[in-house]
């Protein structure tokens, strides 16, 4: 059987908290998912890791049940797409594959002092022009730096080769490979602070500044190509790698955002707002990030992006910190419970603030308390800042991009609150649009791979998948919507800065 002529397409998606493998039909379906969590390490405030070695065998797990679940052999399989949680890093030994060490999340704060260092030395306007990004420690150069500083002898290992880097995609393409493909694409790439976004090339001038060795770099290939095949032996045969791209990249894909102007936000563990600019990137003025969106049939798309740090993570706080939920789900209904946060304002700032703050040294708060605030609107509070901040970011966004939005698609785990997106539509005073198959950032990666190897003909055949489930029109007044808006720009204010180190 060829691979345009096999049954599906695989999308292997390494998330922040779990690793998932869904497989996909021609129509874009979910046919069969299967999903395993992982660990999450915090030596020390504002430090967040991954075991590696989990990553991977969780990733095989799922992988390997989500075939058996389904019957299928590795000859029933098109293409694997690849999509990951950008910006973690690893390091490990290219003869032994172990690792250095736990991979450094992209939410840890741990690289802020050699941010700080680098801003000094005046080298924030080259790190921007090149890449597109500020100096901060949620992209991994900065931590691979730390990473080497940290490890005596290990920058000088890197030189000779010995030691690799990779984010979470570059692993799993090693491993699925067998140490044969050491790879990655521009979307992960680009959020590296390492990569010239226009040239499209590992840039020396930053490596240097960063006392980065280029022979531990991936080789850079497009978000659409056959990076090479899986050892026969994990899956039974080989299967092609065809797709490649971080999580957010390949949501906008997965939401057939191809035009310039198409916009979508995937409520996860952070929020990420995506605006796709077409072949041009787009410098931002407004604290935003301008980022390689993918690489496929020989074009590159930028988008400009916003990330906030933390969505979802905060209902995850509630649960694991305050301890007032036993489930994420039951924030739904403590919520409802009442009509409004009955002016509370929650700031999760709880690893600094992002897009179009930039504030590393932000902290969490809670403000408008009274002796008649409840828990019910605190958990209103804690969904509402997700949107107030995607609002915060879609202001930035059309300033730079010089558009208002006609609309916004919204994935993520997050999307199925009804109530959150009823109020981001609200808040933001256009449609939200949530589509049938939510597992946007899945299906971006499959639809990189099938593309590769020839399982969908193009983008046309692609956006003719997407399908509205619900449109969320906003209902609030202008009055109210302004002043709601006001209260949380007052809020972040006491919540910036608030740590001075």
């Amino acid at each position: 059987m060829t691979a345009a002529g096999s049954s599906f397409i695989l999308a292997l998606d390494q998330g922040t908290t779990s690793s998932r493998a869904i497989l996909f039909d021609r129509r874009g379906v979910p046919l069969a998912s299967e999903q395993r969590e992982i660990r999450q390490i915090y030596p020390a405030a504002g430090e967040v890791e991954h075991d590696p070695e989990e990553i991977w065998e969780s990733q095989l797990d799922v992988a390997r049940r989500v075939l058996a679940a389904r019957g299928l052999s590795a000859s029933d399989v098109a293409a694997i797409g690849v999509t990951n949680q950008r910006e973690t890093t690893i390091a490990w030994e290219r003869e032994t594959g172990r690792p250095l060490g736990n991979a450094m999340v992209w939410q840890s704060r741990v690289s802020a002092p050699i941010c700080e260092e680098l801003r000094a030395r005046g080298l924030e306007p080259l790190f921007r022009a090149r890449t597109g990004l500020p100096l901060d420690p949620y992209f991994s150069g900065t931590k691979l730096r730390h990473v080497l500083d940290a490890r005596p002898g290990s920058r000088e290992r890197a030189a000779r080769g010995e030691i690799l880097f990779g984010t979470v995609d570059t692993w799993l393409i090693w491993r699925l490979t067998g140490g044969r493909v050491h790879a990655t694409d521009p979307s992960n790439a680009s959020r590296t602070l390492l990569f010239d976004i226009r040239a499209l090339d590992w840039d020396d001038e930053l490596l240097a500044a960063l006392d980065v060795p280029r022979a531990m770099l991936p080789e850079v290939h497009p978000s659409s190509a056959v990076f090479g095949e899986t050892d026969p032996a994990l899956f039974g045969g080989p299967i092609p790698i065809a797709g490649d791209a971080g999580d957010q990249q390949a949501a906008t894909f997965g939401q057939a955002c191809f035009a310039p102007g198409m916009a979508k936000n995937t409520y996860g563990t952070g929020c990420f707002l995506l605006l796709a600019t077409g072949e041009r990137p787009i410098d931002s003025r407004h604290g935003l990030l301008t980022t390689v969106g993918w690489q496929a049939g020989g074009r590159t798309t930028y988008c400009l992006e916003g990330s906030v740090f933390v969505g979802g993570a905060a209902v995850q706080w509630l649960r694991d910190g305050l301890r007032v939920i036993r489930s994420s789900a039951e924030v739904e209904r403590l919520a409802a419970a009442v009509p409004d946060a009955g002016g509370v304002y929650v700031v999760p700032a709880f690893v600094g603030m992002g897009a179009p703050y930039w504030d590393p040294r932000a902290r969490g708060a809670i403000l408008g308390l009274t002796r008649g605030s409840t828990i019910e609107q605190i958990a209103r509070a804690t969904v509402d800042s997700m949107a107030y901040q995607v609002r915060d970011v879609l202001e930035a966004m059309q300033a730079d991009a010089g558009l208002a939005l006609a609309e916004l698609r919204v994935d993520g785990g997050a999307a199925v609150n009804d109530a959150l997106l009823q109020f981001q539509a609200d808040l933001l005073g256009v449609p939200v649009e949530r589509p049938t198959v939510r597992e946007t950032t899945a299906l971006g990666a499959a639809y990189l791979a099938g593309l590769a190897v020839g399982y969908w003909a193009d983008q046309a055949e692609i956006a003719a998948n997407w399908a509205l489930e619900r449109r969320f029109e906003p209902m609030m007044d202008e009055g109210r919507r302004e002043a709601l808006y006001r209260g949380w720009k007052r809020a972040v204010g006491r919540a910036l800065a608030w740590d001075e180190g």
